[in-house]
């Protein structure tokens, strides 16, 4: 994790509002079942290289769903009830939040495409869908049980996701999702990451 740059105020505001939920003092901390079921919400000392500014402070002044079920639940539907921020606080903490990177995202990677190969593996091979909405043309479809993936080009740095993909250990040490560095070389993950990118 990286030393935060961030406007005067935003580290105060998230202390205040956000930390009970979310912490941002990486690495990841989780090394049991307990532990990940213990957090209230995601963690986000990446968030700096996970999300994209502009959505960030769009989606702080009017928080929409990304989890249809409720944070570490599988059966609890998620009601939507994340507060909002004015858009100056959003303003503020989204510049604290892009501070917080991972030296595992290397920048300029991954380009928006689509390929019959990451298609496939998307669809089929791993398959995404079984845990995680997506578009297809103009119909959300596939599972609930993940964060949506419907609008992920919009929200998520494609380098993190391929980041994520290939060294899921050092952002996620307990989870449910495959690790696809085991199943999958490196330029197929490249090509999901590509692929997920063009979600809009």
């Amino acid at each position: 994790m990286t030393a935060p740059g961030y406007a005067a105020g935003g580290d105060a505001i998230f202390k205040k509002n956000c930390a009970s939920c979310h912490y941002t003092d990486g690495p990841a901390k989780e090394k049991t079942i307990a532990d990940q079921l213990a957090k209230k919400g995601p963690e986000l000392w990446y968030a700096g290289s996970k999300f994209k500014k502009d959505w960030l402070v769009a989606w702080l002044q009017n928080p929409k769903q990304i989890r249809p079920l409720k944070y570490n639940s599988l059966s609890d539907v998620n009601k939507g009830d994340h507060p909002k921020q004015s858009a100056g606080d959003a303003a503020a903490t989204a510049d604290f939040l892009m501070g917080l990177t991972s030296a595992e995202v290397k920048a300029g990677v991954i380009t928006a495409k689509v390929t019959p190969q990451a298609k496939a593996i998307f669809g089929k091979k791993m398959p995404c869908g079984g845990c995680h909405e997506y578009s297809e043309k103009g119909e959300v479809r596939g599972g609930k049980s993940g964060p949506s993936l419907a609008g992920a080009g919009k929200r998520l740095n494609p380098d993190w996701v391929n980041a994520y993909l290939a060294n899921i250990k050092v952002f996620k040490p307990v989870r449910d999702m495959p690790d696809f560095a085991s199943a999958l070389n490196p330029k197929d993950i490249e090509g999901v990451a590509a692929y997920i990118a063009t979600f809009e």
